[in-house]
């Protein structure tokens, strides 16, 4: 069953966007041999909550790519928010509403000037190719951009 297209946002990134860090982040599922993120309504209800925090400038998300266990973002966050907080608290309500069982922790990366973020876009856009979930990028569903 294929994902509703998701509308686009009406507004442009927000001015703080510009001067914060933009990060490589990947959150796990506590069972990673378990397709947990990859089914049509919970993956809806993950893009949904993923807008919504955007809409309420929590973060600025350019790319979020859900895997079976796993997710892949790039995302920046203004500087009155914390990043761990603000991760914790989107994850603790997709683990209440929607069931998912997330690990602890997460793992995050800042993107440094040298490194580009095309680079790090298609890496993540390219990874259900290499898991052998799809011959092209293009193919896979589970993917939210703003």
């Amino acid at each position: 069953m294929p994902l509703p297209h998701r509308a686009r946002l009406g507004h442009t990134p927000p001015v703080w966007v510009g001067t914060s860090p933009l990060f490589f982040i990947t959150l796990c599922c506590a069972d990673r041999d378990r397709n947990q993120l990859c089914q049509p309504d919970l993956a809806a209800a993950i893009f949904t909550a993923t807008g919504v925090y955007q809409e309420k400038q929590r973060w600025h998300a350019r790319l979020l790519l859900l895997m079976p266990d796993h997710l892949h973002a790039l995302i920046s966050f203004p500087a009155e928010e914390n990043m761990e907080s603000v991760l914790r608290a989107w994850k603790h309500y997709l683990a209440k509403t929607h069931g998912i069982r997330w690990q602890r922790d997460f793992f995050d990366h800042r993107i440094r000037h040298h490194e580009s973020l095309e680079e790090k876009a298609a890496y993540i856009r390219n990874n259900p190719v290499r898991a052998g979930l799809v011959g092209t990028a293009e193919e896979w569903p589970y993917i939210w951009t703003p």
